[in-house]
């Protein structure tokens, strides 16, 4: 009996600390999701898709899979990539690919970037123009909004909360709202001026300025 009796506390016992653990993993954080295993999702949701809406769908089930600290660790590493090419030459390939670029359509447009990988990031990031790699002909627009919010779907699949809630951002400012101010270096009416930024986009996208 006695046995009987240290079988069930010792479950009990678990439990809790199984319902403390998936608790405690429910704090606000500021820690990014580690870079290789963000960017080995998103490679693994390309191989695996064909077109942004089954792209969306794979990524939030992807990342439904982490932690909901990890989950959160997704968006953190989303928003500090986007804060990272949060400049004026990136701005003018935007511009120049979609025919304009509101302050929305510039989030839009970089969450795209960081959906085609690794590699096209970091190289659009050093320089804007390599951009060109990704044209594809009959794409009318360059942007990918849902990309911005897949953890946030996946975080309140996995936990029926907010992803927002838990963001730490007394400690978090890598994100929209904490943006430095852009000194442009190229005018919407000046063609010359992004063609000198990113010369073989607008080569491609001329007939748009003229």
């Amino acid at each position: 009996m006695m046995n009987l009796f240290k079988k069930f506390f010792n479950s009990k016992e678990l439990e809790n600390n199984s319902e403390n653990s998936n608790s405690t993993e429910l704090v606000k954080t500021a820690e990014m999701l580690d870079e290789d295993l963000f960017w080995k999702i998103i490679e693994k949701s390309l191989k695996n898709t064909s077109d942004q809406d089954s792209q969306e769908q794979f990524l939030i089930k992807e990342i439904g899979s982490l932690t909901p600290k990890q989950i959160i660790g997704f968006r953190l590493r989303t928003d500090k990539l986007l804060y990272d090419t949060y400049n004026s030459e990136m701005w003018c390939a935007g511009y120049i690919m979609n025919c304009g670029c509101s302050d929305d359509s510039f989030e839009y447009f970089r969450n795209w970037i960081i959906s085609r990988g690794k590699q096209t990031y970091y190289n659009a990031k050093q320089e804007p123009d390599t951009l060109i790699n990704e044209v594809i002909e009959g794409v009318e627009f360059y942007d990918f909004e849902s990309f911005w919010y897949v953890a946030l779907e996946a975080f309140q699949q996995k936990t029926g909360k907010d992803l927002y809630d838990f963001i730490d951002y007394d400690n978090f400012k890598h994100c929209e709202g904490n943006y430095p101010l852009i000194n442009f270096t190229w005018e919407e009416e000046n063609g010359e001026s992004m063609r000198k930024i990113c010369p073989r986009l607008f080569a491609k996208f001329a007939e748009n300025f003229y």
